[in-house]
């Protein structure tokens, strides 16, 4: 079995995983998220940084908006530091901080509200790797096993809720640097992702995540 195939096969067991932890979610009653109280935390808490509406201004911080409901909610547990672990799946102190003041309900209410917000389109911004991107994201690297991007995060970047995000419209330098934290294990909340980063050099990881940015 090559590499793309293990790498292939891992993806599938991951998207089995999820569909099993969706179907237990479903099957007990999710909490119901407040909008209001939701649209109160985006604005005394997430706005300067992300924006009221989740469109952030700069590519320091990520785009909210549109984003699954299921997976900002996973993301803001996993930057909580879990019993028994000595770091969180997710280091950033700042965004520690903040997910520690929030309660379980308040993560739904507030996930629920930027998911509800209309994404703002990105752009490539650099013409000369789209190419490289588009083939990247589109079929893969053979040789070095890396499976298409397309395959978890959809043909238009809108991915999977739970395990794969929406990557269409999101800034490049913020996915780039994501990218960058799975290499390095300062984010270590996707296996699947963290084995696909290290398998690429900067310069597919710069085009990949400008390619990205440019989808809708």
């Amino acid at each position: 079995m090559n590499r793309l195939c293990k790498s292939l096969v891992v993806l599938e067991l991951v998207a089995a995983s999820w569909l099993v932890w969706a179907g237990d979610v479903s099957a007990a009653e999710a909490p119901k998220p407040d909008m209001n109280r939701g649209q109160a935390i985006a604005t005394g808490v997430c706005a300067a940084c992300h924006g009221a509406d989740g469109n952030s201004a700069t590519a320091a911080f990520p785009k909210l908006a549109g984003q699954h409901q299921e997976y900002l909610i996973k993301q803001l547990k996993d930057f909580k530091t879990k019993a028994g672990e000595k770091v969180a799946a997710r280091q950033n102190p700042v965004m520690a901080g903040i997910a520690a003041s929030l309660s379980d309900q308040d993560m739904v209410n507030v996930a629920a509200y930027f998911a509800s917000q209309t994404p703002k389109p990105g752009v490539a911004r650099d013409a000369a790797t789209v190419p490289l991107g588009q083939k990247i994201y589109r079929g893969g690297i053979a040789d070095k096993g890396v499976p298409a991007c397309a395959a978890c995060h959809g043909p238009t970047g809108q991915g999977i809720p739970i395990e794969y995000p929406r990557v269409s419209g999101q800034w490049g330098d913020y996915l780039a640097a994501q990218l960058t934290a799975f290499q390095q294990g300062t984010r270590n909340n996707s296996a699947p992702m963290h084995d696909i980063a290290q398998r690429l050099s900067d310069q597919e990881v710069k085009a990949v995540a400008d390619y990205m940015a440019g989808l809708h």
